[in-house]
């Protein structure tokens, strides 16, 4: 059965999945934005398993455990360095190896931000293209994942997202999951 694509507006920390993304820098320092919140909500152990890792490549993820969250783990999408402004490359690069972190764990369900439009300035309606079309490669292959969530903060984004998602695939966007 393939997976379920779906896209919600709310609060990515409140997610009761396998896995939810950060939008993370590659040093995996968790500062403001969807990684601050992960860290507020997530406790002290997800901060101290980024520190225990360390830097990773831009372009990579890394995962920790969810520590408070309702989530059993974050993967943690590096697609900018710290300070600095997300790229095509890196977040296409981030997504897909945030795709295959999940796989090694085997996670059914997975939920993620809208990656490096926030602090680090990447373009909503590119983003939306860029990760969207990662997730749907992705699912071509055999893969573990069974449920994928786009979690967006706002309406505006939400409904870049289900454009996208449209115009990518001919279909209209489920809603709720």
């Amino acid at each position: 059965m393939p997976a379920k694509i779906s896209f919600i507006q709310g609060d990515i920390t409140e997610m009761a999945v396998d896995a939810i993304v950060n939008a993370a820098n590659n040093d995996l320092i968790l500062g403001a934005g969807v990684a601050g919140a992960i860290r507020r909500k997530g406790g002290r152990q997800v901060e101290e398993d980024c520190e225990r890792i360390g830097t990773i490549p831009l372009g990579e993820a890394a995962v920790t455990t969810g520590g408070n969250l309702k989530a059993l783990y974050v993967i943690h999408a590096a697609s900018m360095r710290l300070g600095e402004r997300t790229t095509a490359d890196a977040l296409r690069m981030a997504t897909r190896h945030s795709l295959l972190r999940a796989e090694e764990k085997a996670i059914k369900s997975i939920a993620f931000p809208a990656v490096g439009t926030g602090i680090a300035g990447f373009p909503m309606d590119e983003c939306a293209r860029i990760m969207i079309t990662e997730v749907l490669e992705h699912l071509k292959l055999h893969s573990s994942l069974e449920k994928v969530v786009f979690v967006l903060y706002d309406y505006a984004t939400l409904k870049v997202f289900e454009e996208t998602y449209q115009q990518l695939t001919a279909r209209p966007a489920s809603g709720r999951c």
